[in-house]
């Protein structure tokens, strides 16, 4: 009587561990698909500091030729405003803000420029670009400084 007893214990149970099992891989299941949006989100972060870090790198770039043109420069010869097209002129002052929108619409998506310059010689420089992989749709760096 025991043995029979004993057997249909056994066979009330069958499974139970087939369940902690599902239940196991659910959890674990459900784990790699948090890791997974985690690394999703961080990538899509690195992209907008990398866009952000280039537009940095750019606007120093552009300072750095209007400092080796102080005179011209602190005349506004560089002034140029956001979505501006480049100029036809061969001037070296062009040619530096034609080489650097160039270089902002090549490696800043939808990237766009300004460059003002007040009386007193302070200039600030404005990137916008396209950051719909980031944050929000549209970013600004702008920097300004003292000539």
């Amino acid at each position: 009587m025991l043995n029979r007893e004993k057997c249909n214990r056994c066979v009330t149970q069958a499974g139970v561990s087939m369940i902690e099992v599902l239940v196991a891989v659910m959890i674990l299941s459900i784990g790699l698909l948090g890791l997974a949006g985690l690394q999703s989100a961080g990538l899509t972060h690195n992209q907008s500091a990398n866009a952000r870090s280039h537009a940095s790198m750019l606007a120093y770039g552009l300072l750095d030729s209007m400092r080796a043109n102080k005179m011209v420069a602190e005349q506004g010869a560089y002034d140029i405003g956001l979505g501006a097209a480049s100029s036809e002129s061969s001037t070296m002052t062009s040619q530096d803000v034609n080489n650097w929108l160039s270089e902002l619409a090549t490696s800043l998506p939808a990237g766009t420029g300004s460059v003002v310059t007040d009386a007193n010689g302070r200039v600030t420089i404005t990137i916008q670009w396209d950051d719909s992989r980031g944050a929000l749709p549209a970013q600004q760096f702008a920097m300004t400084t003292q000539l």
